[in-house]
């Protein structure tokens, strides 16, 4: 785990970045989301290079947060209630490898847990179809744009936002009332 004694850093791709932003913001423990881009081969890529799919990044977050209070395995289990993990390269109406499926991990335990915490799932068969989530190091993270930062924040009233993000976000916060910052 990427830590000193109460900061931990995870990364996930799992669609929109600006879902997962709005989800893990709301969690306790977590110190700071920054949505980004990673897994792909162009240094610091703009947003419209990662949409056009050539780049071969994900759109991301960066979740820093305070092991002490939430552990590495709860934000995977959140990651895997939050999107589908079982299609290629979509969620929903985005489609692209930008917006795949992955865990991008710091360490071996990252990838050792994130590797458990699937074949749990799969053993499980939560979903019909396979879990198509890729568990990769993480290589390079760069934070998106400022105006990607904080999004559902900043326009809670945008189609989008209203129509992908809200409804995600109250599935989330009936599910893991417990874990939610007051």
């Amino acid at each position: 785990m990427t830590s000193n004694q109460d900061k931990a850093v995870a990364t996930l791709a799992g669609g929109c970045f600006w879902c997962l932003e709005a989800v893990y913001k709301q969690l306790v423990g977590v110190e700071q989301v920054v949505s980004g881009y990673t897994g792909g081969d162009t240094p610091d890529p703009t947003y419209e290079q990662v949409c056009s799919g050539t780049t071969g990044h994900a759109e991301a977050v960066q979740i820093t947060y305070n092991p002490h209070q939430i552990s590495y395995r709860e934000i995977i289990e959140v990651f895997f209630s939050i999107h589908d993990p079982t299609t290629l390269n979509r969620q929903g109406n985005d489609i692209g490898t930008q917006y795949r499926s992955a865990i991008f991990t710091h360490d071996q335990e990252q990838h050792e847990q994130a590797e458990r915490a699937i074949a749990e799932l799969e053993a499980a068969r939560i979903w019909t179809s396979s879990i198509v989530t890729e568990v990769v190091p993480l290589e390079e993270f760069f934070p998106a744009e400022d105006y990607h930062q904080d999004y559902y924040e900043r326009n809670p009233n945008k189609p989008y936002c209203q129509m992908v993000i809200s409804p995600k976000l109250a599935a989330f916060r009936k599910k893991f009332r417990d874990k939610l910052k007051i």
